[in-house]
């Protein structure tokens, strides 16, 4: 029982690490599975191993999702410099830069000064146009490395308005990488600018309108109680 309780706590590394480890290889899975040509036998044996898998993780508790206090201001402190790349641990489960997420990105970030960078490479699963990325996956990279650039910034803020720009074909299994900064501030209005390229060539731009809310309040059913000293 105790290890059952064990394996159950969010902020248990060693359960965090393998959520991550097991939503990996599921990304994976999705990508060879929409890049495979499986015969019959191959999906009809698949089938019957994600059935009892996926009947096995209904059987399991359901997850509460709660930050501790603090965490979100010390994010802001502790985005890695360039060379230390990582995926988004705040939110684990984000669908771009969280490792915890099966059906996401997988991305990783980095600050460069006051630059914030996202990179990826998109697998099969993401593709529009044949050996294309969607446009919509591309749009929410910006979006998300916006609002790294918010996290920099020490802002919390909701997306407003996104004007994409598209110069050319985003390649998938290739590195992308989407680069985004402050640019100015008008009372609660904040402009963000961002750039995709891949290849040094650059496949999109953006400016993002944001408007900024009172992060105790946004937060404060995410957060856990604290605990009677």
């Amino acid at each position: 029982m105790a290890e059952q309780e064990r394996g159950l706590r969010s902020d248990d590394p060693a359960n965090n690490q393998l959520r991550v480890d097991v939503a990996s290889m599921l990304r994976e899975l999705g990508h060879e599975f929409v890049a495979r040509d499986l015969r019959d036998e191959d999906l009809a044996d698949t089938r019957v191993v994600v059935a009892e898998l996926l009947d096995r993780v209904r059987q399991t508790p359901v997850r509460n999702r709660r930050l501790r206090s603090g965490a979100a201001a010390q994010f802001a402190l502790s985005i890695p410099a360039e060379g230390q790349r990582e995926r988004h641990q705040l939110f684990s489960d984000s669908i771009i830069s969280g490792g915890a997420n099966p059906m996401g990105l997988g991305a990783t970030l980095w600050r460069d000064g006051d630059v914030a960078v996202m990179e990826v490479v998109l697998g099969r699963a993401f593709e529009g146009a044949p050996g294309r990325a969607h446009g919509g996956v591309i749009a929410a990279l910006i979006d998300e490395t916006m609002g790294l650039a918010m996290g920099i910034q020490g802002a919390l803020a909701f997306t407003v308005k996104l004007d994409i720009t598209y110069r050319a074909p985003t390649p998938i299994g290739e590195p992308i990488q989407a680069r985004a900064w402050f640019e100015q501030r008008q009372g609660r209005k904040l402009t963000i600018k961002a750039v995709v390229s891949a290849n040094e060539v650059v496949v999109a731009e953006a400016e993002g309108l944001f408007v900024t809310v009172n992060p105790e309040k946004f937060l404060a059913g995410l957060i856990e109680p604290s605990s009677p000293s």
